[in-house]
């Protein structure tokens, strides 16, 4: 993420969502000293999209790792006392007094393992597939009918890789009181009691939010760079700005399907007992009713200070890390062949 990058995701990423789409690639110009950016990605290999995607969804997912274990948390719909909070920085400082430096850190290395190959995947579907829509249906133009398709299809590549690692295993592992020692115990614990479909048990849930969230953030960043760089040039600092601004807009604009995700998730049992559920909750409309049941319209946006705040600075980290690399990578293999 957004999968954001997701810039996810989602570059999700808190996703998190996977990273949305980038700047169609202008058309190749026989390299120059100082070259201008653009004109060097168009020719990027696929290794290099899934190099650069891998780096930019393991950068994204770590930096902000503690903001989003806080968004988990400020997402719980009936918080145990002692984990009642009125912003990020409070959370973080009493997450760490309470419970260890290193508390907000829990199920950091399933995102990694996760984020690096569903990042790739991510990055080389979308190139490839805008690519060639662009070419069906623009003849080589950009087309933001065919950048909106890539991106959905390749959230769906995203999302069946991160969605086990990432949402069932790294959001039981940030709740408060978590009774789970390691990743492993979490894994084997939830297969054992819950069976193998819990680890897609919200899926589909996910998808519903990182596919809107995806087609928010990507018109917003398109729409951005429109302003802010119009030549599309490699700007580094267009990037993170555009980034940031897309990544609060479609952050902010999905918090209520984020919220329901969550509690899919991570199946709050003081929550669920309270509105008389018992067993699992499946589905989105289940949770949409049990959201409302227990904190009303404002229930859809808990925690939405926070999903904001972590999914600014994770878009554009997402954004300027792919953008980097896939100008290094390919000025890189340039360079070699002259």
């Amino acid at each position: 993420h957004t999968g954001r990058m997701e810039l996810s995701c989602g570059v999700g990423g808190s996703a998190a969502a996977p990273p949305g789409p980038g700047p169609p690639p202008a058309a190749p110009a026989p390299p120059m000293e100082g070259e201008e950016y653009e004109s060097l990605p168009s020719g990027a290999s696929l290794g290099t999209h899934m190099m650069a995607g891998a780096v930019a969804g393991i950068m994204e997912h770590t930096v902000m790792y503690p903001v989003d274990s806080v968004k988990t948390r400020m997402q719980s719909l009936q918080p145990d006392p002692k984990a009642q909070y009125r912003s990020v920085y409070e959370a973080l400082k009493k997450i760490v007094l309470t419970e260890g430096f290193w508390r907000p850190l829990r199920g950091i290395n399933v995102t990694m393992l996760g984020a690096g190959p569903a990042h790739a995947m991510y990055f080389a579907c979308y190139e490839k597939m805008k690519k060639s829509l662009s070419d069906t249906i623009q003849h080589g133009g950009n087309s933001h009918l065919a950048n909106g398709i890539a991106g959905s299809v390749a959230t769906l590549l995203h999302d069946a890789v991160m969605n086990p690692a990432e949402a069932v295993v790294k959001q039981r592992m940030q709740m408060f009181n978590s009774p789970y020692r390691s990743v492993l115990a979490c894994v084997r614990t939830v297969q054992r009691t819950e069976g193998l479909g819990a680890f897609y048990r919200s899926y589909t849930t996910q998808l519903t939010m990182n596919v809107p969230f995806q087609a928010i953030h990507f018109i917003t960043y398109e729409f951005m760079q429109e302003q802010v760089n119009p030549r599309r040039d490699y700007n580094p600092r267009s990037h993170i700005v555009s980034g940031a601004v897309a990544g609060a807009v479609a952050a902010a604009a999905t918090t209520p399907l984020d919220v329901c995700k969550t509690l899919l998730n991570t199946q709050e049992n003081m929550a669920l007992s309270s509105v008389n559920i018992s067993g699992h909750l499946s589905g989105m409309v289940n949770a949409f009713k049990t959201v409302y049941q227990l904190g009303g319209v404002w229930g859809y946006f808990r925690g939405v200070q926070a999903r904001v705040i972590y999914q600014m600075p994770s878009t554009a980290i997402a954004w300027s890390v792919y953008e980097f690399f896939k100008y290094f990578l390919t000025k890189h293999r340039l360079d070699k062949r002259t």
